[in-house]
């Protein structure tokens, strides 16, 4: 793999992937998709905005702490405190592993003029500042122009020369509003490397957001044209629509390594399991019809199509399944199954859980499989995963009784345990669903918190397949999502909403990045 095809994946899963609505991540969750990204291949984690708030800057410290492969980054604005604290949240790392300083400003003239308030001039100045201050933390820096997609070809020339003069290593062009073209983008990315004398001298970033659907076209054109990092994170997660998909742009350049000879160090065999437990982590469900994760990535429901997958599966597919990781569901598991077998089979699912935690996911195993006639993988995944989200939370769902039907009235009698202590009530709404959100209200008053979505989804097919079932709440603007699953879908119900309850506990906690302007 020569430096020239060679392609650097940053991954900002963790940072813009999280200023998503209700994407919020506490500690224990963003370690582990740090390790998952890791195993992964990525080459750079963007594990957070360290001045934010003290919970990302500690985040991102454990991070640099535990990553073993990939560099851990922090994103400043132009600001000596965001840089020095970006630099102190780095520093556990070893020199290796020690990531960039991702340090940004706009560049626009929009930008410039109503954002910053500041002459062009004074732009530069503050790049060459900023960047330079960044060096006294490391080697390593990035330097992003905010907006470029929309900064005058001139200016963004100056800005880039600039920034390299002062000791940036690397150098991204994003496309901070979803605004240009393929054609555009790439016609930027070789008009800076034509005319910027000291180019040669800093690795080409792409950073693209999807408003009009081309993060990864945008992404995939700015290589072409001589880019050698690509920005991007886990189902394509982030600010408004989104960023640049990682799975999307990976399996474009593997599947086609004719018009797109590039390398990049992903093992692809780790996709789905990656893009499920982040979509299990926020909340987020993956649209059947998305490219290389969605349930119907594989599925074939023409006749026509089935008959020419039958007959050769390339007729219509372009990659294989197990190529990004997905295997057919089988039939693994019964209920006379041991613990041992459990967790054997866990493993080659790719989990590894402690003895808690293991005890835990085997006595709901067992529940589960005294209601199910067959056990498949995903409900295992499903069951894991919801365990997963259950740690450290304040508000711990107990116990469940429901009165359903046509008479009424539907009543929820709950038991939450709050801060360790175990709350009881009993409550009536219009229907059991409601009865059951109800009553968490009675026991976890959060008045100001209205619900905005609610979503259920068979994980598998059969009448006795668990449910998996989304909620969204809004609290003064920010908004938070929890998931739950069970057998039982009153049960799965519950369970989300109290995962999104405690979500709201923790994003109560953190400083919105987004109001501090963090979106290069």
């Amino acid at each position: 793999m020569t430096k020239q095809d060679r392609i650097i994946i940053f991954d900002t899963t963790l940072r813009d992937g999280e200023q998503s609505p209700g994407c919020s991540m506490n500690m224990e969750e963003k370690l582990r998709m740090a390790k998952l990204l890791d195993e992964l291949g990525v080459d750079v984690i963007e594990a957070g905005f360290p001045v934010a708030s003290p919970g990302d800057f500690e985040a991102v410290n454990e991070i640099a702490k535990t990553v073993k492969n990939a560099t851990v980054c922090g994103l400043s604005r132009a600001v000596k405190g965001d840089i020095e604290a970006a630099g102190k949240a780095i520093k556990p790392a070893s020199q290796d592993s020690r990531g960039p300083i991702h340090t940004f400003i706009s560049t626009s003239p929009l930008h410039m003029k109503y954002k910053l308030q500041m002459s062009p001039e004074k732009v530069l100045d503050a790049v060459n500042e900023s960047v330079t201050f960044a060096r006294g933390f490391t080697d390593d820096v990035e330097w992003s122009a905010e907006d470029a997609s929309r900064t005058e070809d001139d200016f963004l020339c100056r800005a880039v020369e600039t920034a390299i003069k002062s000791g940036a290593t690397t150098i991204n062009i994003p496309d901070t509003v979803g605004y240009t073209t393929p054609e555009e983008y790439g016609a930027k990315i070789r008009m800076l490397f034509e005319r910027v004398p000291n180019i040669d001298q800093a690795i080409i970033s792409t950073h693209c957001h999807n408003d009009l659907g081309l993060a990864v076209a945008n992404s995939l054109a700015g290589v072409a044209a001589g880019a050698r990092q690509i920005e991007c994170t886990i189902n394509g997660i982030g600010e408004r629509a989104g960023n640049a998909a990682l799975e999307e742009v990976i399996m474009a350049m593997r599947t086609r390594a004719d018009a797109l000879p590039y390398k990049n160090n992903i093992d692809t065999t780790r996709i789905t399991k990656i893009s499920r437990t982040l979509s299990a982590i926020t909340g987020f469900s993956v649209q059947p019809n998305k490219a290389i994760v969605g349930a119907n990535a594989f599925a074939h429901a023409s006749g026509i199509h089935q008959d020419g997958v039958l007959k050769n599966v390339q007729t219509y597919e372009i990659m294989t399944p197990e190529s990004v990781g997905l295997t057919e569901s089988k039939l693994v598991m019964a209920k006379h199954s041991g613990r041992h077998a459990f967790r054997t089979k866990l493993e080659e699912l790719g989990f590894e859980l402690g003895d808690n935690a293991l005890q835990e996911a085997f006595a709901r195993f067992k529940i589960l499989a005294d209601k199910k006639k067959e056990i498949f993988e995903d409900d295992l995944i499903a069951l894991v995963e919801d365990e997963a989200l259950r740690n450290n939370e304040v508000v711990k769902f107990v116990s469940l009784q429901i009165v359903a039907g046509t008479k009424g009235p539907q009543t929820a009698e709950m038991v939450l345990s709050i801060d360790g202590e175990e709350k009881s009530t009993k409550v009536e709404g219009n229907g059991s669903v409601d009865a059951v959100f109800k009553a968490v209200r009675a026991l976890y008053p959060h008045e100001d918190a209205y619900l905005k979505l609610y979503q259920v989804h068979a994980i598998t097919g059969g009448t006795d397949a668990q449910a998996e079932v989304t909620v969204r709440l809004e609290e003064n603007g920010r908004t938070v999502n929890g998931q739950g699953a069970d057998a039982d879908t009153i049960v799965a119900s519950a369970r989300a909403y109290v995962n999104a309850v405690n979500k709201m506990i923790l994003k109560r906690e953190k400083i919105n990045p987004q109001k501090i302007g963090v979106n290069p």
